[in-house]
């Protein structure tokens, strides 16, 4: 490629500069998987302000403790006025700056790269594959969901990229972040400590995990998250993916948001727009639901079953992308303790990295969860927020002991928001664990 000296130089040489001596940031430090595969680009997708580039840093730090120098890793962020209108040309003059400075490493030594905002820069995907083709690079990506954080990566990437999954804060995250988390097991906790943790997830089964959400009134918090779902919404759905009915769109955004952990169906949801005057067909409505989870406002849990015509007529089940979200648009403005709770597990089996679907027994009983993984047993998870009412715990356990039978191999578990069981025994075949000892577990066994 023939370069020409370009008007960006001097911006991306201070950049480059400025990156190498600039103090790491204060971050908290996040319980994300990062796959260890050579040759492959780790590419952060999430939610917008759910810390993806805070994510970078960490990672960035976690090799200089390793032992990696300093100076073979290079933060550039695209995010700066002075960059706009770069082209995928120029994109190599952060190389060939970066390889002035350090002319040493050049083909001598391993350099990591991290790129913040790349998808602004047109044609860097060619860019990204040409330089871990030819140079001794590893790459990490990040940025908007709406041009860089979709499924279309992998395509763009053509199998040189691998997703790296940023949810807001995990419950024990979120106690991190407030110099609150347990240095022991639940079960050594002291019963004040213990008091302190539940009170902790309360309030974040309500405030939910977003960073900046962190500490906020209520009334802030609710403007915050709002502005996050209408950003993602206006950039990342409508004006991506050229939207001509913002309408019927807002609607499908609003009861998703505020309806969580519910069955939803096209087909009825359709006759509700259509008895509303809202103009929009079914096939629209499909393409909505996909726009609004590839935005990661929403992740969606179909039934579990061998046939896939099942899975494709019986509804979905939806859940928002933090239960922070629920109270804000939930109709009536409350929080709903049993769909956050349901809300947090889901999103707990999917940072776990499991395969999640939902049941329904021969006798048309659900269970809420059939989580498959690679590496570790399969569970059958069953969410209680009220184990008080008999009649509740007793159809909540009814449900997994029908299931345990068409599914013998997988472990039938009780997770509730009760961290004791008020009633008789559990059938043995049930095991059980309040959702706070679940959650704080350094591993995924399951124990009695």
């Amino acid at each position: 490629m023939t370069l020409s000296k370009g008007q960006y130089v001097p911006v991306i040489r201070q950049k480059i500069t400025d990156s190498l001596k600039v103090p790491l940031p204060i971050f908290t430090e996040r319980d994300i998987h990062l796959p260890r595969i050579p040759g492959k680009a780790m590419v952060v997708i999430g939610m917008r302000r759910s810390g993806k580039t805070t994510f970078l840093w960490q990672c960035l730090a976690s090799k200089i403790k390793s032992g990696v120098p300093r100076k073979t890793l290079l933060y550039f962020s695209f995010e700066d006025e002075r960059l706009i209108g770069m082209t995928a040309d120029d994109l190599q003059w952060i190389i060939e700056e970066y390889y002035i400075l350090h002319p040493e490493l050049r083909d001598k030594c391993r350099v990591t790269l991290f790129f913040d905002e790349i998808q602004v820069v047109q044609g860097w995907e060619q860019f990204v594959r040409r330089l871990m083709d030819t140079e001794q690079i590893d790459i990490f990506l990040s940025g908007s969901s709406s041009l860089l954080l979709s499924r279309e990566v992998a395509t763009s990437m053509r199998g040189r990229g691998v997703e790296v999954l940023v949810h807001p804060f995990s419950f024990r995250e979120s106690l991190r972040h407030k110099n609150a988390e347990p240095a022991t097991s639940w079960n050594r906790l002291s019963k004040a400590k213990r008091s302190a943790v539940e009170k902790c997830f309360r309030d974040y089964l309500v405030a939910g995990g977003f960073p900046e959400a962190q500490g906020l009134t209520s009334r802030d918090r609710a403007v915050l998250l709002r502005s996050y779902v209408d950003v993602a919404t206006l950039r990342d759905v409508i004006e991506r993916h050229q939207v001509t009915n913002p309408i019927a769109l807002r609607w499908v955004q609003r009861h998703l948001l505020g309806s969580p952990a519910s069955p939803f169906s096209i087909q009825k949801f359709y006759n509700t727009l259509k008895s509303q005057g809202v103009a929009v067909g079914k096939n629209t409505l499909h393409q909505y639901l996909a726009h609004l989870e590839d935005a990661f406002l929403i992740r969606t849990v179909s039934l579990h079953t061998a046939s896939e015509r099942q899975r494709m007529v019986n509804p979905r089940k939806s859940y928002p992308v933090d239960p922070g979200l629920i109270s804000v648009y939930e109709r009536m403005g409350r929080s709903n303790l049993g769909h956050a709770l349901e809300t947090v597990v889901f999103l707990e089996l999917e940072r776990r990295g499991y395969d999640i679907g939902y049941i329904r027994t021969r006798e048309g009983w659900e269970v809420d969860f059939f989580a498959t993984c690679s590496f570790d047993k399969k569970l059958l998870i069953q969410v209680c927020a009220d184990t008080e009412i008999p009649e509740t715990l007793e159809r909540e356990v009814r449900a997994l002991q029908s299931a345990a039978i068409t599914y013998p191999d997988a472990v039938p578990l009780l997770l509730t928001l009760d961290t004791v069981l008020p009633h008789e025994s559990l059938p043995k075949e049930i095991r059980w664990m309040s959702v706070l000892e679940w959650l704080l577990n350094t591993t995924d066994d399951v124990v009695d």
